[in-house]
């Protein structure tokens, strides 16, 4: 039998990543990859427009990797003070791997163990974000003045997707990354270029557009 789609999976997926430590492990236990499950929970367009959303199979993915039983997801449940997982102090910051364009947005887990595109040691964000988070270095000029070239920005893949949120977007059809500014206007998506000379700096969210992560913290580069 097919399961509705409802609300109460998307909570429960936030009950069970509370559960297991991470989205990361939660996924890894699951046998998905935790792109998708990111892009799940935070409800991204596919290419015909439409939420991602927990499938059945999917479902039924996370209920025995968690050691749930079956329609277990479909359930409401009161939240058990002994599962929930406190978040790491802002002020004690967590360390991230710088990767290159090119590796954005290609089904890998970043937290995973990949060998550093540039030699680098995994760099230190101050702020809140989860351990999916990736760095990335600014290139080109159509981001200015607020993001220089040879800067860093931290992208978060799991960060809530709103309204003038800076994101990072993989553009299917070229096979291009960049990072644009995210306005909604009037129930329609676009994504804004700073850089006033910049020829074309808005453009209409299309289903070929994926947003990749939430920019959270942006540094000098040294």
């Amino acid at each position: 039998m097919t399961r509705k789609q409802s609300p109460t999976r998307l909570k429960n997926l936030e009950a069970l990543i509370r559960e297991a430590g991470s989205a990361v492990r939660l996924a890894r236990a699951a046998g998905t990859n935790s792109s998708y499950l990111s892009q799940v929970r935070n409800q991204l367009p596919t290419k015909k427009g439409t939420p991602r959303s927990i499938g059945d199979d999917l479902a039924a993915k996370l209920e025995a990797a968690m050691k749930k039983p079956p329609g277990w997801m479909d359930e409401c449940h009161d939240e058990d003070p002994a599962t929930a997982v406190e978040h790491d102090d802002p002020a004690t910051g967590s360390r991230h791997r710088l990767i290159s364009w090119d590796q954005v947005g290609k089904g890998h887990d970043i937290s995973e163990d990949l060998p550093p595109p540039y030699g680098t040691e995994l760099l230190l964000c101050p702020v809140k974000c989860s351990e999916e988070t990736f760095v990335l270095r600014v290139r080109g000029a159509s981001m200015e003045p607020k993001f220089r070239e040879g800067e860093l920005i931290f992208v978060d893949p799991l960060a809530p997707v709103s309204h003038g949120k800076f994101v990072v977007v993989r553009l299917e059809e070229s096979n291009e990354v960049t990072f644009k500014q995210l306005i909604l206007e009037e129930g329609k998506k676009y994504l804004k270029t700073l850089n006033p000379d910049w020829p074309n700096r808005i453009i209409e969210v299309t289903p070929d557009i994926s947003v990749c992560g939430v920019i959270v913290f942006k540094g000098e580069a040294l």
